[in-house]
């Protein structure tokens, strides 16, 4: 007869003074192997982490050193400034890094700028969901990149305000201060911060940003942080370790290196992160990665009792099985068993009434699932069919056919309606960052690369020739400062392009809607706008003159001009451009194109040429000189249509009185008369009276490289090639009442540009 469970739990606490007498339980496991160092000032080093090489893991992964010299002590990765505060026999690290930082005096120039590189040791990742990218400043945007895997990786943020009453404690969503993740299985960290304006319109409250990855949980934003961060050095950051980047099932299979001591450690694989992680298993407590690291915890099983041993102990019945537990058991029905109510026992089965309602119910649960999966693979071919009757009719085949003559990759150009959908969160309105004449533009994500995505207007079926064509000749472009076509998706309803992402906005922003410029904003300088000019100049050359087929822009302007960082100019929106073949001079086609920029031959005729592209030119010249947009109804009515008003005023003598008064200096104003001059030229009413864009490139090259013109005397070695010579005006041009030319245009017999010798004084 067995003993009754009251008698033995008597007889288990007479005995324990005699047990803890007997038998010596450590307070705390070991961390570390003998003879090795467990502590670094008050930070624990548990192996298989150590400071020299014999209480190392195999491999050097795990290496730390510890800095005796600090007070208190600090911990550091291998021999890196990278310090730990925290090692986690969980597979945690927290490491303190430092804060990047970008400041600027008033008039805007760079005071301070450094930016930490991080980069882990092998089988360490960054904690993706415990850590955040933030940035903090009221001018600024930054951007986190780095590997992960065998991948780059890129992400950014942008923190904007107007004054420090906009900042709310604790509000991280881009006012002031702006966060966002970072994906998964990052090991190399590199920050990079930049400024809008340079600070320049927040600095009296504003004088740095900052950018850091940082633990979420250690950081709260407080507006306070805009000042008081200069005497912060570092903020954690949550890593993730682990063993090698194999499974538990290969590890064990290799009992050498296998990580996991001992008869009580067990393998598991991280959430986070790569390979696997050593863990004691329930009822045990210590490190699993030392021989016999796992000890047992008595303070969970010395008093425990398996009930289920003995059939006296408990009292589960036929129909239940006993299950035990720390400091008691329980009686679970078993299989084909239930519980009637509660505190009875388990009988058999369900009442036939039960069963049948069950089985009617479950037969209506799979029959419509069923219906579910058909209605779905219906949809699927439904859109299949759709997105193939898209593609043939927006020239898919077409295009595929011509790209293979010209052996390029298909489908490195061709793009699905699903990965787009996927790029722009499904077209999303906050994606849309431009929309124009010809279609909507959208900001995109592919591959982990930011990239544009135009969506064309519906495309008629007698233009899906030109359609293709033109995909193929931009395809072929290879012109630093045209926006570069990555490829097309044709299974949409509308055509859709994808070009790369050109992030500084366009011209005609930076020129018409920033806040009014003070004396000492350089932000847009003379040099910057002729070197956009230049190079705008340079590429409507090349698409006349020097591309395999001519190609006319036709809707040249300030918006469809984009800068980069460096503010390089890139042309973009060939939505309306046209190819022109040798046995056409021109084309006769209805009118298109943008107000103010438009050809006024081409508007009255319908006969398109390359010199309706001179006169937009013209238009954005005029622009650049003067800030000011071509076509505004809030101005006085004679300066509506401000190309016209310029060039009466150049007529006049009076240029500068329309010049934008940042650009001029008493260096530049020779050379300011040029352009306005070379502008006047390009804005002939008459087509044949305009310069070809390859003679007005050659005009502002000369300009930029000394200011004086190209075809100089003192310059003529550098163009004799070219058969280049100074020329003056024949006397065949319209005089104004003073004796001075009012006209301009170019010698058709040798190719020479002739410009009007006003002083515009």
């Amino acid at each position: 007869m067995g003993i009754s469970k009251e008698i033995q739990f008597i007889i288990i606490l007479l005995m324990l003074p005699t047990t803890f007498f007997v038998t010596s339980f450590p307070a705390d496991f070991p961390l570390a192997k003998p003879n090795c160092t467990d502590k670094c000032g008050n930070i624990s080093i548990p192996y298989p982490f150590g400071t020299t090489q014999d209480c190392n893991y195999q491999h050097p992964y795990f290496w730390v050193t510890c800095n005796q010299t600090s007070n208190p002590p600090k911990l550091f990765v291998w021999n890196s400034t990278i310090e730990i505060s925290n090692i986690s026999l969980d597979g945690q690290l927290k490491l303190l890094q430092y804060i990047s930082q970008d400041c600027y005096f008033q008039n805007g120039t760079r005071n301070t700028y450094n930016a930490p590189f991080i980069r882990l040791p092998l089988y360490m990742t960054v904690n993706n969901t415990a850590n955040r990218f933030t940035i903090l400043g009221c001018d600024t945007y930054g951007f986190i990149t780095g590997r992960r895997q065998n991948r780059n990786y890129e992400t950014g943020c942008t923190a904007m305000c107007d004054a420090l009453d906009d900042l709310e404690q604790g509000s991280c969503t881009g006012v002031g201060c702006c966060q966002t993740s970072i994906p998964k299985d990052v090991w190399e960290v590199n920050l990079t911060m930049r400024s809008y304006n340079n600070n320049s319109d927040v600095w009296a409250f504003n004088k740095c940003n900052y950018a850091f990855l940082v633990e979420e949980s250690a950081f709260k934003f407080s507006p306070e942080n805009l000042t008081n961060l200069d005497a912060v050095e570092k903020l954690p950051m949550v890593v993730d370790w682990a063993i090698g980047n194999g499974t538990c099932e290969d590890a064990s299979a290799n009992s050498s290196s296998y990580a996991c001591k001992g008869l009580h450690s067990e393998c598991y694989k991280p959430t986070n992160g790569y390979g696997y992680r050593c863990r004691c298993t329930v009822g045990y407590q210590g490190n699993p990665y030392l021989d016999e690291g796992c000890t047992q915890d008595y303070m969970m099983t010395i008093a425990d009792i398996n009930e289920c041993i003995d059939s006296t102990l408990n009292n589960c019945t036929e129909n239940e099985y006993c299950a035990n537990t720390v400091g008691g058991f329980h009686c679970k029905c078993k299989k084909g068993y239930k519980k009637e109510g509660p505190g009875q026992g388990c009988v058999h089965g369900q009442s036939l009434a039960y069963r049948l309602a069950a089985g009617l119910a479950l037969g209506v649960i799979v029959m419509l699932l069923v219906i579910c999966l058909i209605y779905l693979e219906l949809k699927r071919r439904s859109s299949n069919e759709d997105k193939k009757k898209n593609f043939l009719q927006n020239g898919g085949t077409l295009l595929q056919e011509k790209l293979k003559q010209i052996e390029r990759n298909t489908a490195r150009l061709i793009y699905s309606l699903t990965e787009l959908r996927k790029a722009t969160n499904n077209f999303h309105e906050s994606m849309i960052i431009g929309q124009g004449g010809f279609g909507t533009v959208y900001k995109g994500i592919i591959e982990n690369k930011i990239v544009a995505i135009k969506q064309s207007k519906e495309v008629s079926s007698n233009q899906v020739d030109q359609f293709v064509n033109e995909i193929v000749v931009l395809s072929q472009i290879n012109h630093k400062n045209v926006v570069k076509l990555l490829g097309c998706c044709l299974e949409g309803q509308v055509p859709l392009l994808v070009y790369e992402f050109i992030s500084n906005g366009t011209l005609y922003e930076h020129l018409h809607c920033k806040q009014p410029k003070t004396s000492n904003d350089d932000f847009l300088n003379w040099d910057r706008r002729l070197n956009i000019a230049l190079e705008t100049a340079g590429v409507l050359s090349y698409l006349h003159t020097d591309a395999f087929t001519t190609i006319i822009h036709r809707d040249v302007k300030s918006s469809n001009i984009l800068l980069d960082n460096n503010f390089t100019a890139k042309v973009s929106d060939f939505g309306a451009s046209k190819l022109v073949h040798l046995d056409q001079p021109h084309l006769t086609i209805s009118v298109q194109g943008t107000f103010g920029y438009l050809d006024p031959e081409y508007m009255e005729t319908g006969q398109l040429t390359e010199k309706s592209d001179v006169y937009s030119f013209g238009a954005v010249l005029v622009e650049l000189l003067t800030g000011m947009r071509v076509i505004s109804r809030n101005r006085p009515e004679e300066e509506k249509n401000f190309v016209m008003f310029f060039l009466s005023k150049l007529r006049g003598k009076r240029l500068f009185d329309v010049l934008d008064d940042g650009i001029v200096r008493e260096e530049n104003k020779e050379q300011l008369i040029q352009v306005a001059n070379l502008a006047q030229v390009c804005l002939n009413r008459k087509g044949k009276d305009r310069p070809t864009m390859k003679q007005v490139a050659m005009e502002l090259g000369g300009l930029k490289r000394d200011g004086k013109h190209p075809w100089a005397p003192e310059n003529e070695h550098n163009y004799k090639s070219q058969e280049m010579e100074y020329l003056l005006d024949d006397g065949s041009n319209s005089k104004d009442d003073y004796g001075n030319s009012t006209s301009a245009g170019y010698d058709t017999s040798r190719g020479h540009l002739i410009l009007p010798m006003n002083d515009a004084r």
